[in-house]
């Protein structure tokens, strides 16, 4: 008698929860998902010198400047500190992303660490 739906030896009950429980984390992850694109992340640099704000799209929505730090005959430090900024902002926004993946996906890993 052939068996019916499921995998071989699995039970056809446990694959639906597991289905469920699958669509349950994929909603919750897109629920994160634009509620970390809804949020700033801001960092400085040069004691607070420079200011930059990243989206959780990972775009720069904001560079402040101190006066003090604009020096014409210096470019290649302001330069340096956008950019340290810049890469503190946006591993911020990283960092809350990956946390906030890993409350959602408990003890998997992400999608591709399923224990099976």
């Amino acid at each position: 008698m052939a068996k019916r739906g499921g995998f071989p030896g699995a039970m056809p009950g446990n694959m639906n929860n597991l289905m469920k429980q699958a669509q349950r984390m994929q909603k919750q992850m897109e629920e994160s998902s634009k509620e970390l694109e809804a949020k700033e992340f801001t960092a400085t640099a040069g004691g607070g010198a420079v200011e930059v704000t990243v989206s959780g799209k990972k775009e720069v929505t904001k560079v402040k400047l101190s006066e003090e730090v604009v020096d014409p005959d210096d470019i290649e430090m302001l330069e340096d500190l956008i950019v340290a900024a810049t890469n503190e902002a946006l591993r911020k926004m990283e960092e809350e992303s990956q946390a906030s993946m890993a409350k959602i996906t408990g003890g998997f890993g992400g999608m591709g660490g399923f224990p099976f």
